[in-house]
């Protein structure tokens, strides 16, 4: 056995052996198979859902839904939820640990990513964004205005829209203070009133014998050797996904009072749940 990544952003070394191999193998074949047949699926299902339906999307949201419940179940990561789904229309707001957020996040709830623009032409990650819905922004500020508008569109059509106000993932050992700037939208005459922002903790716990920030990808980190580690793991760890109350937009003053409610309850639960461990 060898090292096959070092990164001065995570100094733990990956080793894998022959089992882990095999695992790396079987896991790629089955989640490989999950993923891009649920993404034909979900086109042929939208070539329907489309003219009918326009912007809603009735049907599709779930084969998301189970596409990501299952690719949990193929890499063998327990799944745990708490507190009650936000009713009301809205945003929900997050942590972000690494792109296995996505998996968690889209598990339980349907909601509709808020992304920056580049994302749209990756390779793989941007096919699947752009067939499940997610909101493309650029982050110039001539284009505010335009976003905003998008944004209201989809709110108001009942579309439930998710976005990492950290700006950045972790190590999954902290929370990040928010960004404020992407609040302001809902504070426009066309939302403020009936808005919610639901805030959500997620937190990674590793496996058992790995660093705690096993799960984080952060930095500098390459999209590639992480994948193949969380791959390989003969043993996983879990997730756990605390849902707090919805906020009412139009009970705060500022984009930076509701930023900072939704920081403290994430900051508080994402606390709860490693205590909850370490009792």
């Amino acid at each position: 056995m060898s090292p096959v990544w070092h990164s001065e952003d995570d100094p733990d070394p990956i080793v894998i052996g022959p089992i882990g191999w095999v695992l790396v193998v079987v896991r790629v074949i089955l989640l490989g198979t999950l993923v891009f047949g649920g993404l034909v699926i979900l086109l042929a299902v939208r070539v329907v859902e489309q003219p009918l339906c326009g912007v809603q999307r009735p049907v599709t949201p779930f084969i998301t839904q189970f596409v990501c419940r299952n690719a949990f179940r193929i890499l063998g990561v327990g799944f745990a939820t708490h507190g009650q789904l936000m009713r009301e229309r809205g945003a929900v707001v997050a942590n972000h640990t690494s792109w296995l957020d996505i998996f968690a996040l889209n598990a339980r709830k349907r909601i509709y990513f808020v992304s920056k623009s580049e994302v749209a032409g990756w390779p793989g990650i941007g096919w699947l964004a752009r067939a499940t819905g997610t909101v493309f922004i650029d982050r110039d500020r001539k284009k505010a205005k335009e976003q905003t508008l998008v944004f209201e569109e989809r709110l108001k059509a009942g579309h439930k829209l998710l976005f990492f106000p950290e700006g950045t993932s972790t190590d999954g050992l902290r929370v990040l203070p928010f960004k404020t700037t992407l609040f302001a939208a809902f504070f426009s005459d066309h939302l403020r009133d009936f808005m919610f922002v639901q805030p959500v903790s997620v937190v990674f716990f590793a496996p058992e014998g790995e660093p705690d920030r096993f799960y984080g990808w952060w930095g500098d980190m390459e999209f590639g050797p992480h994948l193949l580690k969380t791959l390989a793991a003969r043993r996983q760890g879990r997730v756990e996904l605390l849902y707090h109350p919805p906020l009412r937009v139009r009970d705060f003053d500022s984009r930076k009072a509701l930023a900072a409610r939704c920081e403290e309850a994430v900051r508080e639960g994402h606390a709860r749940l490693h205590e909850s461990v370490a009792k």
